[in-house]
């Protein structure tokens, strides 16, 4: 498995997720997941440890995966 660290920024704030997906799966499919995700909807929900929430997709200004880490069990 992999570890993509997504990082939403806006105006004045920064929420990161971290995203988990199969070790085939290429930095560029999360990104065009989650361009897709932001273009299709109105708002989805960005879970990490801080909590959950619901993000306009307006509001957001710049999205990128800034960490990618192979998780090993």
């Amino acid at each position: 498995m992999k570890e993509f660290t997504v990082c939403y920024t806006f105006d004045n704030d920064i929420i990161i997720e971290k995203i988990i997906k199969e070790l085939d799966v290429k930095k560029e499919d999360v990104e065009q997941e989650v361009v897709e995700k932001m273009n299709d909807n109105k708002y989805f929900i960005v879970k990490n440890d801080q909590g959950s929430y619901q993000i306009s997709s307006y509001l957001v200004r710049f999205v990128t995966i800034i960490n990618e880490k192979i998780l090993v069990r």
